[in-house]
């Protein structure tokens, strides 16, 4: 098969145009083609040399022996005697010499041009990516525009002209709606240089890709006269962008407005109706938060320096309106003044400060101030004082000295003392749980049939029939429901039988089930 070289530079030329690739990046791949061509029919033993010749405009492959008196390898030698044929110049002094013979590329085969068109094809793609990396690795973090060309498992394929991006899907607003042919804006958040995919890789969901539109559609933005500080996003639904001003001059919050909002609302428009708080920003963090958190009132702030964390307090009224749907607008205000906030109302404060009241009062030497000292610095309970450090009162005012250490003595053995009551109670409740197994052994099982008639209201000395008819008629049917009341106030409220008399019953039932279960109930 007959390689047309000239035919072929042509078409390359012209591909380097179209593809914006440099010349001699497609003359090298021709040569390394057409070696590869002429190693298929030849052979991979013999020396060859792929060179182009600018004075013809084509590609000549060379094959290179050395002149010898004896051939003895006719692969990588050729006597002096040939080569003299070649070129009548060479004498017996280029013995030794390599002598290039020019190839003949008419006779090759169709399987090594095809071979040849391939490398040529891989070559124009390798340099085409590298073109596009070398055009984009510069633009990482820029806004790029484009055409949406075609869909697949990946994500959006855009044509950017000569190049073409990629919005994965999980960088796509979950919502948008986009289709073939769209005008497409997106931020470059990464640039590949050695894929087979698209290289450019594309987002619509990052903060950064909203930052990027202000700087475009806002002067003051792109000049550096107002400052985007801070940025907090949940793609495809709020945003809120803090902004500051260093000229005095200018309204930061007008400007990124404009005039009858049309700047934000270009930018709403290209985020298919995102809503985006524009809130001015404030070196004092209170009021930075409470700007962050607007249209809601706030009525305090209280910071915990240490913590990196403030509570907001607001009416009751505007409990939902700061907290936000599913707590969005806390969550972003959080994020944007990088704080954590916990927002309550004012009925919830008065709650916690009760509560807090009835556990640190249990240190009955602690005076209102000191409680109200204690609170503001977000002490609720016997807890946060035993984890407190020692002497962290000692220059507070309302402590003395040493004080708070001994407050913390006491709130140690105000605990121990609880959780031993606990303890207690627990014992006791699991006591009265096992006394009531063994009650219902005396109803349910068989072999305590015996101890029916020994649990009747009958059983009980001095108790007249009349009186066992009141407690009858008052739900009390035996002794156990005697024990059971525990309570001899309530068991008098309900039968107005004498006190005296009462007690005397209940601790002759109690004496009664003691000898039936085997334990003292006394």
């Amino acid at each position: 098969m007959n390689i047309k070289n000239r035919g072929l530079i042509s078409i390359v030329e012209q591909v380097g145009r179209k593809k914006n690739i440099n010349r001699n990046i497609l003359i090298r791949a021709l040569e390394e083609a057409l070696l590869s061509a002429f190693k298929k029919k030849h052979g991979t033993n013999i020396d060859l040399e792929a060179k182009f010749n600018e004075e013809l405009n084509e590609v000549e492959v060379y094959e290179f022996k050395q002149i010898v008196n004896k051939v003895n390898n006719p692969l990588k030698e050729i006597s002096l005697i040939n080569a003299k044929k070649m070129n009548s110049n060479l004498t017996s002094n280029d013995i030794g010499e390599d002598l290039g013979i020019k190839m003949d590329n008419r006779n090759l085969s169709r399987i090594a041009a095809q071979n040849a068109k391939q490398i040529i094809i891989q070559r124009i793609k390798d340099a085409e990516r590298l073109t596009i990396f070398n055009k984009y690795k510069n633009r990482k973090d820029e806004l790029v525009t484009g055409i949406a060309k075609r869909f697949d498992k990946a994500g959006i394929i855009i044509d950017l002209g000569h190049a073409e991006g990629i919005i994965p899907t999980r960088e796509q607003l979950e919502k948008e709606n986009i289709r073939i042919g769209d005008k497409i804006i997106a931020y470059v958040i990464n640039v590949l240089e050695n894929t087979k995919k698209s290289q450019i890789i594309l987002s619509r969901i990052k903060p950064n890709f909203i930052v990027k539109l202000f700087e475009q559609e806002v002067p003051e933005i792109s000049e550096g006269i107002v400052v985007v500080e801070s940025i907090s996003r949940e793609a495809g639904s709020r945003t809120k962008i803090a902004v500051r001003s260093k000229d005095t001059d200018v309204d930061p919050v007008g400007a990124c407005v404009g005039i009858r909002g049309a700047r934000v609302q270009t930018i709403v428009q290209e985020l298919k109706g995102e809503k985006i708080d524009i809130v001015p920003f404030d070196e004092d963090v209170a009021k930075f938060a409470c700007n962050a958190l607007a249209p809601a009132e706030i009525n305090r702030v209280l910071v915990n320096e240490n913590n990196h964390k403030m509570n907001i307090v607001v009416p009751d009224n505007q409990l939902s309106l700061a907290i936000g749907r599913k707590g969005q607008n806390v969550r972003l205000a959080a994020e944007l003044i990088g704080w954590k906030i916990e927002i309550d109302s004012e009925s919830k404060v008065l709650e916690k400060k009760e509560n807090a009241w009835l556990n640190l009062s249990k240190i009955t030497t602690l005076n209102e101030v000191q409680f109200h000292t204690l609170y503001n610095y977000g002490f609720k309970s016997i807890n946060d004082i035993i984890h407190a450090e020692d002497n962290f009162f000692d220059h507070t005012v309302g402590f003395k000295k040493g004080q708070f250490n001994i407050i913390k003595q006491i709130a140690k053995t105000i605990k121990d003392e609880t959780k031993q009551l606990k303890k207690k109670a627990k014992q006791n409740a699991t006591n009265e749980a096992k006394l009531l197994l063994m009650l219902d052994k005396i109803y349910t099982n068989n072999k305590d049939r015996k101890h029916e008639n020994n649990i009747t209201l009958k059983n009980l000395t001095h108790i007249s029939k009349s009186e066992i008819e009141i407690l009858h008629k008052n739900n009390y049917q035996d002794i156990i429901d005697i024990y059971l009341e525990n309570d001899l106030q309530q068991l008098f409220f309900k039968t107005k039988l004498n006190k005296k008399k009462l007690e005397a019953i209940y601790n002759e039932s109690k004496k009664i089930l003691s000898t039936i279960i085997g334990k003292n109930l006394l």
